[in-house]
C-alpha cells in the first residue's frame, strides 16, 4: 500500500510509517493516526500531535481500551520523564515466553506476539519441532530477537528473565479419549512447566491456556505454593476467546460496529461456566429473551462449532491464539505503565463463594490491581440462575486440580 501523510502508531504489529519518516508498507491492525502535517518527532517519541482516531476497525482491543490506549499514549507523549520511543515506537523492553509454541495454538501465537513493539525478546519452546518455527518467525522484521528451546533440558534457560509467561502446551482430545485422560496428560504439562516458572522466573506474569482451564489455573496455583512463590494478582486463566466470541457474536446480531462492542464474561471457561453477562453490553442494546437464550448457548458452545466445520481436523487454535495475543498485549501495556487496561480473566478471586472465577479485572504493573464487582449486580434473572447453575460444575472442577496436586508430589 502506498505511503500516505500521516503517521500510524500501530499496535498489536510492527509500526508502520509513511511521509517524513520513511516509506513503509502500512499495517491493517490497529493504530493510532496523529492528525498533523506538521508533527515533530524527538528522541523521547512524540513531541505534538494536533488530534487522534482510531485507524481500524480491527484490534485486539474493545473499545474502552482502544480509548484508553489512544489516552496512555498522548499523555505519555507530553510528559518529560516518557519511556525512550523511537520514531513513534514504544520501546520494545519485555521478554514473553511460550511454552507449546510448535502446537496449533502455539505457533499462531507466536506470531502475533512477535508484531508486539512491546516485546523485545520472544522465547519459543516445545518438545520438539519448534526450532524450525523460531527460524520462520525470526524473519519476521519486528523487534523482538526469537529464540528457541527444545526439550526439558533448556527449559530453565528458556524462563530466565522472562516478564510473562503463556502456557499452550497440552494434547487436544482425539477419538477415544476419555475426559479423564485428557486431563491426566493436560494436568501433568501444567504442572511440570509451571514447577520450571516457579523456579526460573517466579514474578512473571503467567497466562494459563491448556485446557481445561477450570482445572489447570487450580493446579498451577496449587504449583506455586508448594513453591513458595504463589502470587495470586499475576496467575491468569485465558478466557478473552469468550469474549471475542461474545463480542463478534452480538455485533452481528445487533449490526454494531464491532470495535465498540464490549461484552464481559464471568465464570468459568467450559460450557454452562461460560455466562456471557449480555445484559451489561457496551453500547447498550436490548435483547429479546430468545436472543439471550440463543446468544448465550452459541457463545458457550462455540468451541463446538468450529470443531464440527473442521470435521475433526482441528479444533479452534486460530481465535484462541488471537484471543490469547490480546491477553499478552494487555499485559504488557499494563507492565508498561498504562493504568487503564481491563481484560476479563479467570482468577483467585472473592466474587462468589468459589476460590476462582472468571470476571473483568484491572491489570497493573503487578498483577491483576482489582477484580470489577459492579459487573455482578444488577443481573437479569436469567443471569442470575445461570450464574447459580454453573457454579456446581465449576467448583467441581476447581477441587479436580486441586485434588490432582495434592495427590502428586511437587519437583523440589
Amino acid at each position: 500500500m502506498a505511503a500516505t501523510s500521516t503517521t500510524n502508531f500501530s499496535i498489536g504489529s510492527a509500526v508502520s510509517a509513511g511521509s517524513k519518516l520513511g516509506p513503509v508498507s502500512q499495517s491493517k491492525a490497529f493504530g493510532i493516526r496523529f492528525h498533523s502535517t506538521n508533527y515533530l518527532w524527538r528522541s523521547n517519541g512524540l513531541k505534538t500531535a494536533d488530534s487522534v482516531s482510531c485507524q481500524s476497525k480491527s484490534s485486539f482491543l474493545g473499545s474502552e481500551s482502544s480509548a484508553a490506549l489512544r489516552r496512555c499514549y498522548i499523555g505519555k507523549a507530553r510528559k518529560d520523564n516518557m519511556r525512550t520511543y523511537s520514531h513513534g515506537q514504544p520501546q520494545a523492553s519485555y521478554k514473553v515466553a511460550v511454552l507449546g509454541a510448535a502446537g496449533g495454538i502455539g505457533q499462531p501465537l507466536a506470531l502475533l506476539i512477535k508484531m508486539s513493539p512491546l516485546v523485545s525478546a520472544l522465547h519459543l519452546y516445545d518438545i520438539a519441532n519448534v526450532k524450525g518455527v523460531a527460524a520462520d518467525l525470526s524473519h519476521c522484521n519486528t523487534p523482538s530477537q526469537v529464540l528457541d528451546f527444545t526439550g526439558a533440558s533448556e527449559l530453565a534457560a528458556c524462563l530466565k528473565g522472562v516478564n510473562v509467561v503463556v502456557i499452550p502446551a497440552g494434547v487436544p482430545r482425539k477419538p477415544g479419549m476419555t475426559r479423564d485422560d485428557l486431563f491426566n496428560i493436560n494436568a501433568n504439562i501444567v504442572k511440570t512447566l509451571v514447577e520450571a516458572v516457579a523456579d526460573n522466573c517466579p514474578d512473571a506474569f503467567i497466562h494459563i491456556i491448556s485446557n481445561p482451564v477450570n482445572s489447570t489455573v487450580p493446579i498451577a496455583a496449587e504449583v506455586l505454593k508448594q513453591k513458595g512463590v504463589y502470587d495470586p494478582k499475576k496467575l491468569f486463566g485465558v478466557t478473552t476467546l469468550d469474549v471475542v466470541r461474545a463480542n463478534t457474536f452480538v455485533s452481528q446480531r445487533k449490526n454494531l460496529k464491532l470495535i465498540d462492542v464490549d461484552v464481559p464474561v464471568i465464570g468459568g471457561h467450559a460450557g454452562i461456566t461460560i455466562l456471557p453477562l449480555l445484559s451489561k453490553t457496551k453500547p447498550s442494546v436490548t435483547f429479546t429473551d430468545e436472543e439471550v437464550h440463543e446468544l448465550t448457548v452459541r457463545i458457550q458452545n462455540a468451541g463446538t462449532e468450529v470443531d464440527e466445520a473442521k470435521a475433526g481436523a482441528g479444533s479452534a487454535t486460530l481465535s484462541m491464539a488471537y484471543a490469547a495475543a490480546r491477553f499478552v498485549e494487555s499485559s504488557l501495556r499494563a507492565l508498561d505503565g498504562d493504568s487503564d487496561v481491563y481484560e476479563c480473566t479467570f482468577v483467585q478471586s472473592d466474587l462468589t463463594e468459589l476460590p476462582f472465577f472468571a470476571s473483568r479485572v484491572k491489570l497493573g504493573r503487578n498483577g491483576f490491581e482489582a477484580l470489577i464487582s459492579s459487573d455482578l449486580q444488577g443481573l437479569t434473572e436469567f443471569e442470575q440462575k445461570a450464574l447459580e447453575a454453573l457454579k456446581p460444575e465449576l467448583k467441581a472442577s476447581i477441587e479436580k486440580g486441586i485434588a490432582f496436586i495434592q495427590k502428586q508430589p511437587v519437583t523440589a
